[in-house]
């Protein structure tokens, strides 16, 4: 089990962390994390990471750092930074999966959650926060989290944090943080921000790790998405399998309490369906795994860190039964299918609230995904009834029918050649051919015509009029001028609204006018509960951008529950959904 992970071993990670990557299925170490690992395990040097996302970052900083403060000690000894509550949770969960016995506290903090109950896990003492930049400073705010005895101070995906407009957020708190802290900064791209933070905060030698970024390409796999109600994704994922002559995949679950209860579901309706998750034993591992490549299971039901590692050159499906948070995820589940040469089937289950990020995939991916109306029940069950009368004829052209000839000539004295084979069919498949094996599934229509707010950083000092920010948008693209609603310009930047799949094409309209500089148009972050009117707030910002010299314009965020401090700044991404 060990041997396995030898790369491991061989950048120094202890008995103890090995053993718990063999448990989550890991196998070798990624560009990324051979190249951190043991740079941080010397303690020597900061380190500014460039790695794509998806490409095992958590791990390449989780893992030196459980190695380095093994023993709790009640202050907080790491920091870990990142943009969304999303990725804040997942980073969490992931290096507590990596704890492997370790006496650690590891807890996320970010807004939408209650802070009252975040305060209380940190006065019974935490090792390890990681938390979205808002929430941070409010509670450094309230003088709750101290950051005055830090070890490790984490970056995580710092160009989506300067995209959000979180760079003076991380300034802030920075200086509530010590000096002689390490620190690591992660990130897809390497913009002169971010390498300023860096300058004004590392080490004077701290070391750039780059490993160069692949292409998403998504060869060779037929991509479809159903629109589905969460409540009904189950007869979909049932239909689909049943539609199909020999079913062979994973099904991608978010936890692994989806995992566990879809499994459970799929063996009680008779499918030969296995789970894997970082909860299972290393044994229970290999032999799941061992009998879907022997294919005595058809089916595996796997979170994606647990399927890390799975290496099936003939899958006929891979199905997100959770839509990925990561275009990089998409297409490393999708990927899994379509090798060897063979077409394989990705198939996304979307329910009406994720029509957003389907779009932010196709647009990352630059892949189509179309849209596939579920199958009928009466589509399954002709399906079936096709499949058993070519293996009935299969049986005959082998003709090998010793043993049962005598049978067939006794039962044709009871009746019509067509009465027996009626009789023999529905003694054999009434079971698989009964239409009450499934369930109706309730139309879930995505609304599609839903709007965003996005920010331009562009107004009337810059000659810009409602008219001709229109005008330049509909030029350079196929985008109907009816579409842009609600522009307004202010002295030193302009709003509009436009439907999602708009806003995806402006965006990347203006990334190509800028040629890799700060953007001049992004999405407008949701305000918190309490705001000002959008008027009001947008007033405020032009008075501000008056008297303060164009100042960033800042706004806040409305569902996450993120302190001020979590708003973004002029010229970063924001968005504000109607």
């Amino acid at each position: 089990m060990v041997n396995k992970l030898e790369g491991f071993a061989a950048l120094g990670l202890s008995e103890k962390t090995i053993k718990a990557l063999a448990k989550k299925g890991f196998e070798e170490p990624s560009p990324i994390q051979a190249l951190t690992i043991p740079v941080l395990l010397k303690g020597e040097k900061d380190v500014v990471g460039q790695a794509q996302t998806g490409t095992g970052k958590t791990a390449a900083f989780g893992l030196p750092i459980l190695e380095m403060i093994d023993k709790s000690n009640g202050n907080v000894r790491a920091m870990i930074l990142a943009p969304t509550r999303e990725l804040a949770i997942q980073v969490a969960e992931e290096i507590n999966s990596f704890a492997n016995g370790r006496k650690l506290k590891i807890v996320p903090v970010y807004g939408g959650q209650s802070i009252e109950l975040q305060i209380r896990q940190l006065k019974k003492g935490v090792d390890i926060v990681v938390g979205t930049p808002g929430r941070v400073q409010d509670l450094i705010d309230r003088k709750v989290l101290k950051l005055d005895r830090l070890e490790y101070f984490i970056l995580d995906e710092a160009d989506e944090m300067l995209n959000m407009g979180f760079v003076e957020d991380i300034e802030k708190i920075l200086e509530s943080t010590n000096k002689d802290k390490r620190m690591l900064f992660f990130s897809a791209t390497m913009p002169k921000e971010i390498l300023k933070i860096a300058e004004n905060h590392m080490r004077k030698d701290y070391e750039i790790l780059k490993v160069e970024a692949k292409e998403l390409t998504t060869n060779l796999t037929d991509q479809i998405y159903f629109e589905v109600k969460q409540k009904d994704k189950f007869e979909a994922l049932c239909r689909i399998i049943d539609l199909e002559p020999e079913f062979y995949g994973i099904v991608f679950c978010r936890t692994k309490n989806d995992v566990n209860e879809l499994t459970g579901k799929l063996n009680d309706r008779g499918y030969d369906a296995g789970e894997l998750h970082g909860d299972i034993t290393q044994k229970h591992r290999e032999v799941t795994l061992n009998r879907f490549k022997a294919k005595k299971l058809s089916i595996l039901v796997a979170t994606d860190v647990a399927a890390r590692g799975i290496d099936v050159n003939d899958l006929t499906h891979v199905v997100n039964y959770a839509i990925p948070q990561e275009a990089e995820s998409y297409v490393h589940r999708i990927g899994r299918t379509g090798r060897a040469g063979k077409e394989g089937t990705a198939i996304t289950f979307m329910t009406p609230s994720e029509y957003k990020k389907l779009l932010q995939i196709k647009r990352i991916t630059k892949t189509d995904i179309r849209k596939e109306k579920l199958p009928e029940i009466k589509d399954v069950i002709l399906s079936r009834k096709h499949r058993i009368i070519e293996n009935i004829t299969n049986i005959l052209q082998e003709g090998n029918l010793n043993g049962f000839l005598d049978m067939a000539k006794d039962l044709l004295k009871e009746g019509s050649p067509e009465d027996i084979v009626a009789s023999l069919l529905k003694s054999a498949y009434e079971d698989v051919l009964d239409t009450s094996n499934y369930n109706e599934i309730e139309e879930a229509t995505v609304d599609n015509t839903g709007k965003t707010r996005l920010f331009i950083a562009l107004g009337r000092v810059d000659k810009i009029t409602p008219k001709k920010l229109v005008e330049f948008i509909v030029k350079e693209s196929s985008i109907d001028s009816s579409r842009i609603k609600g522009v307004e310009v202010y002295e030193n930047f302009s709003f509009m609204s436009v439907p999602f799949a708009e806003a995806e094409v402006i965006l990347d309209i203006f990334k190509k006018v800028r040629k890799g500089r700060k953007p001049l148009v992004e999405k407008a972050k949701e305000k918190s509960k309490g705001d000002n009117s959008e008027k009001e707030n947008k007033e405020n910002k032009d008075s501000k951008e008056k008297n303060n010299g164009r100042k960033r314009a800042s706004r806040k965020n409305e569902k996450s529950g993120e302190k001020s401090s979590d708003k973004p700044k002029r010229n970063r991404t924001k968005k504000e959904d109607k």
